[in-house]
């Protein structure tokens, strides 16, 4: 336990140096500079090295579709819990927060933390879930844009093919993509990372050093507490963060998962961040639009609220995870992730609960 505070704490104080370079480094273009490194080199490098050391097996496909489960779960839930917090599903809010909610973005908010806490094997299986989770924010959200937008705009007629056959170059492009073929290729025919030159092993060992470190420095750099609805979506992130736990509570049941690490990492990796793949698309569609001088009122999505979801998702993913995996088994027990879950469902409702109570008791004192 006293090595899982310790080790909580260096990461907190990368945090903080993060926080303290901000006056150093402003400029958006050197934090994205950051950000490239972690996701071109960093990461990659560390995923092929936790894929080098498992055996590749059908059972492994799991994952992947397990994670495109808690998209979907997300995804088909949002327009019934939504208005509760009073937004209407087919509005701009509702639409934007439909897009980037189901999705994950594990790399920069869960990884780096599943590799210091939870080992390779842990990563590898995490990296492999991932693979679903870019499919559906890439391809599948991208028609879900357009068909929102089509249905905002009725005049409208998009051509999907091309911009479909980019999204898919994207995805085979994507460095921790590529690594991850490369890794499973040289897994398939009986290389493993002791088979691999002294030189080229060495390479991906340094590179997959710089991971931890730079990502929480990026989380430091990066973080912006913009002014806009921060009550609602510091809410509906909480509601997010309980009934992901809950779902986690019901894979965990139905697969009859019993090792710790297991269990923690079927929780830790949906809580997740919100990703920045519906960002962008809901960001192309936003500039096509203005491009029309559409008004505010008429845009298919709201990107103030878009930017907001963005900027406090990652530090409390962060949180969540770091709090979590830190506190070592204490939440490997479905019991104790039960009660967490309800927690959080319940301090994300509270706020809503509460505002609709004194408005009906307003109501009653005029009607009485």
């Amino acid at each position: 336990m006293v090595e899982a505070v310790q080790k909580t704490l260096i990461l907190l104080l990368l945090i903080g140096l993060g926080l303290a370079l901000r006056s150093k480094i402003k400029n958006k273009t050197e934090i994205n500079g950051v950000k490239e490194i972690i996701l071109s080199i960093a990461l990659p490098s560390t995923v092929f090295i936790a894929l080098m050391g498992i055996k590749i097996s059908a059972s492994l496909l799991i994952y992947p579709v397990l994670v495109i489960a808690f998209n979907f779960f997300i995804f088909l839930s949002a327009p019934y819990f939504l208005p509760i917090f009073g937004i209407e599903k087919d509005s701009s809010a509702g639409r934007t927060l439909t897009m980037l909610l189901p999705s994950l973005a594990p790399g920069l908010s869960s990884f780096p933390f599943i590799n210091e806490f939870l080992g390779d094997e842990s990563l590898a299986l995490a990296a492999m879930g991932d693979v679903g989770n870019k499919f559906f924010a890439l391809n599948f959200l991208y028609f879900v844009a357009m068909k929102m937008y089509l249905k905002n705009n009725k005049a409208e007629e998009v051509e999907d093919k091309g911009k479909v056959k980019s999204l898919l170059l994207s995805l085979v492009k994507e460095p921790i993509n590529i690594i991850m073929l490369l890794a499973i290729i040289f897994l398939s025919v009986g290389i493993n990372m002791k088979s691999l030159p002294t030189a080229i092993s060495e390479l991906f060992n340094r590179a997959s050093s710089l991971m931890t470190p730079l990502v929480l420095i990026y989380i430091g750099l990066a973080v912006q507490f913009k002014e806009g609805k921060i009550k609602l979506v510091s809410s509906i992130l909480l509601f997010r963060a309980g009934i992901t736990i809950l779902f986690s509570v019901l894979i965990i049941n139905i697969f009859n998962i019993n090792t710790p690490n297991l269990i923690l990492l079927a929780v830790v990796v949906p809580l997740s961040s919100c990703s920045f793949w519906p960002f962008a698309h809901i960001s192309a569609i936003n500039i096509k639009e203005e491009d029309k001088n559409y008004a505010k009122e008429r845009k298919t999505f709201d990107m103030n609220l878009a930017v907001l979801i963005l900027a406090f998702s990652l530090p409390l993913s962060t949180i969540l995870v770091m709090g979590i995996l830190a506190s070592g088994q204490f939440f490997a027990h479905t019991s104790t992730l039960l009660i967490t879950g309800l927690i959080f469902t319940g301090l994300g409702l509270a706020p809503h609960m509460l505002k609709k109570s004194k408005t009906y008791l307003k109501l009653s004192k005029v009607s009485s």
